[in-house]
């Protein structure tokens, strides 16, 4: 009998800079204010429960480290409402290249409901990815997850 695989988003994408500096752009929200959320509580910490704002949006979300395993990986479970667990995976290609994959699994809706979070979350991640990558690679910060809704934002 073959076994199920369970629904997973999985984003990736090369970033050219060493693996030490893009795995602290996740885990010192001074540098992932610049791509990502707008506010953190604090540093990513095993054991350690933090809360990410999108200020522009009037959303936070409490955010669990599982495990942290330097230069190598983040795992996370986040209220995404239903909760769901966050891998971010790095791989140094060369002393200058990383390459990152983030898989977000553990959905619980069914359905429309589930391709709808499978989407969204594809959507998000890609654009987290690229919003580092500018940053990292070009010191530009490009306001992606900030414009990305410009209807419901904030003036």
């Amino acid at each position: 009998m073959e076994k199920m695989k369970l629904p997973m988003v999985e984003t990736q994408m090369m970033i050219r800079k060493p693996v030490a500096i893009v795995f602290e752009a996740f885990i010192d929200p001074a540098v992932t204010t610049k791509f990502w959320f707008t506010k953190s509580s604090g540093k990513l910490e095993p054991g350690k429960t933090v809360t990410w704002a999108w200020e522009m949006y009037n959303v936070a979300s409490d955010v669990l480290v599982k495990e942290i395993i330097p230069n190598e990986k983040i795992s996370i479970e986040w209220d995404n409402t239903p909760v769901t667990t966050v891998d971010f995976e790095f791989t140094a290609l060369t002393a200058d290249t990383t390459y990152v994959v983030i898989k977000n699994y553990g959905f619980h809706q069914t359905g429309d409901e589930l391709i709808e979070a499978i989407k969204d979350n594809t959507g998000g991640f890609t654009t987290v990815l690229d919003g580092l990558k500018a940053w990292l690679e070009f010191g530009i910060e490009l306001n992606l997850v900030r414009d990305k809704f410009p209807n419901t934002t904030q003036k």
